[in-house]
């Protein structure tokens, strides 16, 4: 059963019955009985690596559009939340590779994984790499997601595993890396659609008579950093297709993006 201060609750007592219970324990202690979410479940699960909070992990999959069939990589695995989030969102017939050093990290996430949702664990493969040093095995990827220290160490290999139109998105934690990365992606031609930014959520507490921000939050993960694989060598093919015929949009793409997305 589940013991706590207020007592032993019986396992026996849920077994069957609907999500959203009420249950006593042998000491009067009352237990609301749901199912835990993936936030739920990553905030309190085994930890190899740091976690990638829940309101990260939603905007990592909004904006790499992660979707069901794709053929993803990640690296490093850490201790798998975002692995979860990644196996959901690529479906049935998606594929999820993912990367790491250490085996210890890779032996936690997948035993994450497997408790959590081992019907999910036939859509992964691990590779224990470096994938500094040794690249991308994997071509035509979909997409490329990174919470590594030194990400802009994979943009070269991204550049040759990514499909034209391919997405490589990476999670960091300081203002250095932040800029770095850019500076390594507005100087590589094959990537455009350079975009940065952070997600901060302030939660709130209300009452019978109050409705106000709480006292306490997590005032920062970390940034997200977007950029889109380009056709042929990117910039290159642009120059060789002339001068763009909106002469205004061009002078004010000084930032280092390389033009706007066209539906």
């Amino acid at each position: 059963g589940f013991h706590s201060h207020q007592g032993i609750l019986s396992y026996d007592d849920l077994i069957g019955r609907p999500e959203g219970v009420y249950a006593r324990s042998a000491r009067g202690g009352i237990f609301l009985a749901i199912r835990p979410t993936l936030a739920d479940y990553t905030l309190h699960m085994g930890r190899g690596a740091t976690p990638i909070y829940p309101k990260d992990m939603g905007a990592i999959i909004t904006y790499a559009d992660i979707y069901p069939g794709a053929t993803v990589l990640e690296a490093g695995i850490g201790s798998g939340a975002l692995t979860l989030a990644l196996l959901r969102a690529i479906g049935e017939k998606g594929r999820l590779v993912s990367y790491d050093v250490r085996t210890d990290f890779a032996a936690k996430a997948q035993e994450n994984v497997h408790a959590y949702a081992p019907d999910l664990e036939g859509r992964l493969t691990v590779r224990i790499a470096d994938i500094y040093e040794e690249g991308i095995a994997e071509r035509d990827l979909d997409r490329v997601v990174l919470d590594l220290p030194e990400p802009w160490r994979v943009v070269p290999h991204a550049e040759e595993a990514l499909r034209p139109g391919g997405i490589f998105l990476c999670f960091v934690p300081t203002t250095l890396q932040l800029h770095h990365v850019w500076e390594v992606l507005d100087r590589t031609p094959a990537f455009g659609l350079i975009e940065q930014f952070e997600v901060i959520l302030r939660p709130w507490d209300a009452g019978p008579q109050s409705l106000r921000p709480a006292h306490r939050m997590v005032a920062h993960t970390g940034f997200i950093t977007t950029a889109r694989r380009l056709a042929g060598d990117g910039r290159s093919s642009a120059h060789d297709a002339g001068t763009p015929t909106d002469s205004s949009a061009n002078e004010e793409d000084d930032d280092g993006d390389r033009g706007e997305p066209v539906s």
